[in-house]
């Protein structure tokens, strides 16, 4: 006999899908055969995926056996590439690696100090937020009772201008964790961030034995061909789900052309429009709107280094590609 359902892919493992189904259970599936063959050129099925799957009891088993059968459109993805050639991922970064599908919210974690926050790779976990259509996109400020740059308020002010809300947290006081908690109540969040900047001690302040909880599920290898990986869902015991994602730690941006990159900077969009040339880089181009906003303090200057330097980094991948 053949029962249906649909439910929530919760983990992934070794291309074992755990899916937690509308009868409360949450079942070990398989992809069906067609969907196994799309799987080979990209992630299919991730964590966070809206998945349609029949169970069936095999002669002598107690154990439901279960195939995904179709997935339900996406209505976020967030993403990395991939190197899928040479020994240990050595190659190019050339495939699309799904962390999550449908989150609601990401929230990018970074210290106040030891380590002092690094906006190079903050911007790059924003522009991977912007590409990924989640709605919303949140700036965790941990330790914040350790003595820090006072012009890091400044820079986090210039953040929440262009729409980015920052959180203020302590783990080790507890300061900020009712509020990053109410944030966390629906839907699914996902959590990332640079080593060392306390994202496992604010898990377990958000939840007791949480942090280890994902912590123990949360591994990333890349060995040879195949990038694999062990990923999670936690339902968390105020609501909602929370996943961290090793993988993004070390991002490389996915599916974004050097000419496209202006359009996932919040602060620099609306300038674009406003430059002389259609296909201005704002590098070094006359009448650029953007370097005058720059200029003008309108972008903060770190904001624009940053971008010109991501913006490179595409280039010469995209030059890689397109030989």
């Amino acid at each position: 006999m053949i029962e249906r359902q649909s439910g929530l892919i919760v983990k992934e493992q070794s291309g074992f899908y755990w899916v937690e189904a509308e009868d409360g259970g949450t079942y070990m599936c398989e992809l069906r055969g067609r969907l196994k063959e799309e799987a080979k050129s990209s992630d299919i099925a991730a964590i966070g995926d809206r998945a349609f799957i029949s169970l069936r009891r095999e002669e002598g088993a107690d154990v439901l056996k279960g195939l995904i059968e179709a997935l339900a459109p996406r209505a976020s993805v967030l993403s990395r590439a991939v190197r899928t050639t040479g020994k240990r991922g050595a190659g190019q970064a050339e495939r699309e690696q799904v962390l999550i599908a449908n989150a609601d919210r990401a929230l990018f974690v970074c210290s106040a100090a030891q380590p002092a926050p690094d906006l190079k790779v903050l911007d790059r976990l924003l522009v991977a937020g912007e590409r990924s259509n989640i709605a919303e996109l949140l700036i965790v400020l941990n330790k914040i009772d350790l003595d820090y740059a006072p012009e890091l308020d400044e820079i986090l002010a210039g953040y929440e201008s262009i729409g980015y809300p920052v959180l203020r947290t302590s783990a080790l006081r507890g300061a900020g964790i009712k509020d990053l908690k109410s944030r966390l109540a629906r839907g699914i969040s996902v959590f990332t961030g640079p080593s060392g900047v306390g994202k496992t001690s604010l898990l377990n302040c958000l939840q007791p034995g949480l942090g280890r909880q994902v912590k123990d599920v949360g591994r990333q290898s890349a060995e040879g061909v195949h990038t694999t990986r062990d990923s999670v869902l936690v339902r968390l015991d105020s609501g909602g789900y929370i996943a961290d994602t090793p993988g993004i730690r070390l991002l490389t941006v996915w599916d974004i052309e050097p000419d496209e990159l202006d359009a996932y900077f919040a602060d620099i969009e609306p300038f674009v429009l406003d430059c002389k040339f259609s296909n201005c880089t704002h590098t070094d181009e006359p009448a650029c709107a953007v370097r005058r906003a720059v200029e003008r303090g309108a972008i903060a200057k770190w904001r624009y280094r940053n971008y010109l330097e991501l913006r490179e980094e595409l280039r010469d991948t995209y030059i890689v590609y397109n030989r």
